[in-house]
């Protein structure tokens, strides 16, 4: 069978042919194997560019055009060791670009592949959270509202089910899916109600279904078949470099244009001053600029893992640097994400519940003292009712290192607090659900904000079952209606409420005493939800909220909280010294939002809270004005997240909005950086945001943006480093050509050193780990050029420290060697060069002392400098390669002379950092 026709099948015949199982799902060996035949789930990227497309576009380059022309002409004119040299040099430059850019291609493939959505499957009768690109043809998956469909899928399963294919069939809304019927084969695709489809989205409900096409098999892979891929687009950081290196690239070549110029006026061979010309062109000209920006960002990235916080986008890498307000949202964000239960309250009685977590153990307490809760008829049904009426599982996941089992919760957070507390009462899913099988269920809605579900009580599944704990005056139905929800609305829905004696009315008394335990959970920062119920006669044909959720009976209220993250607070008072403000953007309630804002220092003496009704009672003008002493939002709708961030842009802030739902997307997109939970997270969000996080946690955030800042930082260091170096030797020829001195550097030698002292030193700077006290400086101004003026003050200093070096070291070798200008050639060769390799160390740190950060802290600036310094070692004492570069070997009477030229530009940018670090007010020692 094709899986074209899954839909004209029934689904034994389907489960037949695919060799699954409905509650089993496909064994680990079996779905291993179907993998090695099918392939990854996930559409096919274009090919990689090959070896030989690499190289040649290398090649793809004027300067580089020139540079091969001029070795052609010094082919012809018998100049055979310059043509080799620079030959060979032309083609070890192209090999260094095409290894960059292939680990950069490799680098970004990985962190796609790490942003692919993930599905929930069934596998080995256990429910497992998969990326998707590992589903196979038989495997069971589930859906759910706010998720992308992981692989075309056959429905089994649809409640209230309705997916957006407007990505596939252009259906302007969701598509109300059947599972049970079986269609035409030749029906049309967008009236297949019985299949779900890659690529669209679950709007509502929740369904079951069973993979029949994965990757290009499916009907979107079809589409991308017949779709022409783009280019990728730069990055704004990368066209603000780019048009950075082609305007220094035309003034490097006016400049080296005037020099040969210059130097055939003077009567200099023109052969000669060609060669010298294009040379310093190629060496002053920073042609791998975008490759090393493309390899620093891609391995910052990669650190950005390891912190937990995927960039899906390039560009969020340098917005990170310059954020300065953080709207977080509290659950899981702030807080740990594991609710757990620990008040519950019945017929006057308030109870207490210990433990941690999602574990099942724990006790129930009254007054300090053991309750037994099996032994109370209400809060046995309140615990019975609250695990039923509920979609989460408890299932082990494992052992810890001394042996003790340890537990996973598979669905919300909110639901699984209470299945465990339900545990701890010893009241398991498992046995209830066998003992009381659901059959019909009204899903949550934000509208009712309640959650029903029936269950069958007389025992026709067959199934031995203990009663159900209802009182002895109270007779058991033979069909039961539990009802979960917002317990100010549910209580407007009931009529009666449960004692231990029997049912009696609701009366105003007690529907105040019931709304007062709720408020003062409320008021400890507990999350609270009740239960009541409805006894049935019969089942519902078409169970809905207006037929069940009216006449209930209440039961009892449970309260649970999220404890704050430990590493949380210590993260907000980081992100306060680097200048970033923290807010809170919860849809919980105020009392809530409240206690976990002071808990976390959140919340400061002056600070405000403003909730979503009154900010609704705000007008625009109004709010950006308040808005900066505003720290939390409570009870806010995803439209009041889209005005919280415009409001801060319009102050001129860099704004980070996470968000985990569908409707987060709006804000995602609006803010500067929109960050996604990768746990909690729908597609929806992750596929909008620019970062996602893998740990759902606030202090990651605040982690990512330090990593952000280091990593603009070093992108300037070596900016500055690879321009002042370049400035330096355009200007060491230049003068000397107005000072009609002989030329101080061969061709060969300044091609020599473009490729020593621009490579493995500029990358070395690219892996410095940052200035400890990065995030105690003032965010990054967005407007600020790469080149600011503290920059250019650095490159003009640099500049002139160099050239005074090497032309010093130029004319002493003259007065030294009169008749020997390759000796004096070979002194300012070495001095350009050693200083250069110098200089990297220095650039290691914009303000800080090289002494301060540690001479030697970064080992791969050492292995850069070290091996660098033996290829110039290698130039000047093997004698093979001396006629090459016209080089000398230098006594150590020649090396003591030249040291003090040699450090002049290291103590030239010492002293710059000693007077900005005066200027602004930093001390020399890092903290």
């Amino acid at each position: 069978m094709r899986e074209q026709d899954a839909h004209a099948q029934p689904i034994e015949t389907l489960l037949n042919t695919l060799r699954t199982h409905l509650a089993q799902g496909l064994c680990d060996k079996e779905a291993n194997a179907r993998l090695a035949k099918h392939g990854p789930n996930e559409l096919k990227e274009r090919p990689r560019p090959t070896f030989w497309h690499l190289l040649l576009g290398q090649f793809n380059n004027f300067l580089i055009l020139i540079l091969l022309v001029s070795a052609v002409i010094s082919l012809f004119l018998g100049e055979y060791v310059d043509a080799t040299a620079i030959m060979a040099i032309v083609v070890l430059n192209a090999i260094l670009g095409v290894v960059q850019e292939s680990k950069a291609e490799e680098a970004l493939a990985a962190l796609q592949k790490m942003a692919a959505p993930e599905a929930r499957v069934i596998r080995s009768g256990h429910i497992h959270t998969l990326p998707a690109r590992e589903l196979v043809p038989g495997d069971v998956v589930l859906l759910e509202a706010g998720h992308y469909v992981p692989a075309d899928v056959r429905l089994v399963k649809a409640i209230n089910l309705k997916i957006d294919e407007a990505s596939l069939t252009g259906e302007s809304v969701p598509v109300q899916k059947d599972a049970g019927t079986v269609l035409d084969r030749e029906i049309p695709l967008g009236d297949r109600r019985n299949s779900a489809f890659m690529g669209t989205m679950v709007t509502y409900g929740r369904g079951k279904g069973i993979v029949i096409a994965t990757g290009m098999h499916t009907q979107f892979g079809l589409i991308a078949e017949m779709l022409q891929s783009y280019e990728q687009e730069p990055t704004p950081l990368q066209r603000k470099l780019d048009q950075l290196g082609r305007w220094l690239g035309i003034a490097c070549l006016l400049i080296c244009g005037l020099v040969g110029l210059v130097g055939v006026l003077r009567g200099l061979p023109p052969l000669e001053m060609f060669m010298t010309a294009v040379s310093l062109a190629i060496a002053a000209v920073p042609e791998g600029l975008p490759a090393v920006v493309t390899i620093c960002l891609a391995l910052g990235m990669q650190e950005m893992i390891r912190r937990h916080a995927l960039i899906r986008r390039l560009p969020a890498v340098e917005t990170l640097g310059s954020a300065t307000v953080i709207c977080s949202d509290k659950t899981g964000t702030l807080t740990q994400n594991e609710m757990m239960v620990v008040r519950c309250w019945a017929e006057g009685r308030s109870l207490t519940l210990t433990g941690k977590g999602y574990q099942p153990h724990g006790e129930f307490l009254q007054a300090g003292r053991p309750f037994d809760p099996l032994a109370d008829p209400v809060v046995r049904l309140l615990c019975q009712g609250v695990a039923q009426c509920n979609d989460a599982l408890l299932e082990p996941s494992g052992q810890t290192a001394n042996g003790h089992a340890t537990w996973r919760m598979v669905g919300d957070p909110t639901e699984g607090a209470l299945v465990v507390a339900a545990t701890k009462a010893g009241l398991w899913k498992e046995e209830l659900e066998s003992a009381f099988p659901r059959l019909a269920e009204v899903p949550f809605e934000s509208e009712r904000k309640r959650m029903t579900t029936v269950h069958r009580t007389d025992g026709q599944s067959g199934n031995e079952k203990s009663p159900l704990p209802l009182p002895p005056t109270v007779s058991s139905p033979p069909y039961i209606a539990f009802v979960k929800g917002a317990p100010d609305l549910l209580l407007e829905q009931c009529t009666h409420m449960m004692t231990s004696n029997g049912i009696r009315p609701l009366d105003e008394t007690w529907r105040d005493r019931c709304m007062a335990a709720n408020e003062k959970m409320s008021r400890q920062a507990l999350r609270v939800l009740g239960l009541a119920y409805r006894p049935l006669e019969a089942p519902p044909a078409n169970p809905n909220a207006e037929t069940l959720e009216r006449e209930l009976t209440f039961v009892g209220l449970m309260g649970m909280i999220d404890p704050a993250r430990p590493e949380v607070k210590p993260a907000i008072q980081v992100a306060k010294r680097a200048g970033l403000k923290s807010v809170m953007v919860t849809g919980d309630y105020p009392q809530t939002a409240i206690a976990i804002a002071r808990e976390l220092n959140l919340l400061s003496e002056g600070g405000k809270v403003l909730s979503g009704t009154e900010l609704d009672r705000i007008d625009n003008t109004s709010f950006s004005t308040m808005v900066e002493n505003i720290e939390v939002y409570a009870r806010v709708s995803p439209q009041h997240k889209v005005r919280i961030v415009k409001a801060f842009k319009n102050r001129g802030h860099i704004v980070a909005m996470t968000g985990d739902g569908v409707n987060d997307a709006p804000a995602l997109k609006r803010a500067n950086i929109g960050v996604a939970m990768g746990i909690t997270g729908t597609d929806v969000s992750k596929e909008t945001a620019d970062m996602v996080l893998t740990d759902d946690n606030y202090a990651s955030i605040v982690s990512a943006v330090e990593a952000g800042r280091i990593i603009y930082s070093n992108i300037r260091k070596f900016v500055f480093y690879l321009l002042s170096c370049n400035v330096g030797e355009i200007l060491v020829i230049f003068l000397a050509m107005l000072a009609r001195l002989p030329v101080p550097l061969k061709p060969i030698q300044l091609l020599w050193l473009n490729l020593v002292t621009d490579g493995a030193p500029a990358l070395a700077l690219g892996l410095e780990k940052g200035d400890t006290d990065i995030m105690r400086r003032p965010p990054r101004p967005t407007n600020e050029p790469v080149i600011n003026r503290e920059m250019q003050w650095g490159i003009v200093i640099q500049s002139i420290a160099i050239t005074t070096a090497v032309l010093a070291a130029f004319l002493c070798g003259l007065q030294r060697f009169p008749n020997d200008l390759a000796a004096a050639q070979t002194l300012a060769f070495v001095t350009l060069t050693t200083s250069e390799l110098f200089r990297a160390f220095t650039s290691r740190s914009e303000y800080h002392s090289i002494f301060s950060i540690g001479l030697l802290s970064n080992r791969w600036m050492v292995i850069a400098v070290g091996s660098s310094f033996l290829l110039l070692l290698a130039v000047l004492y093997l004698p093979f390669l001396q006629p090459f570069f016209s080089t000398v070997p230098l006594s150590l009477q020649e090396w003591l002379l030249i040291l003090p030229l040699i450090l002049l530009p290291s103590i030239a940018a010492e002293l710059t950092k000693l007077v900005l670090r005066r200027l602004a007010g930093r001390a020399t020692p890092i903290p």
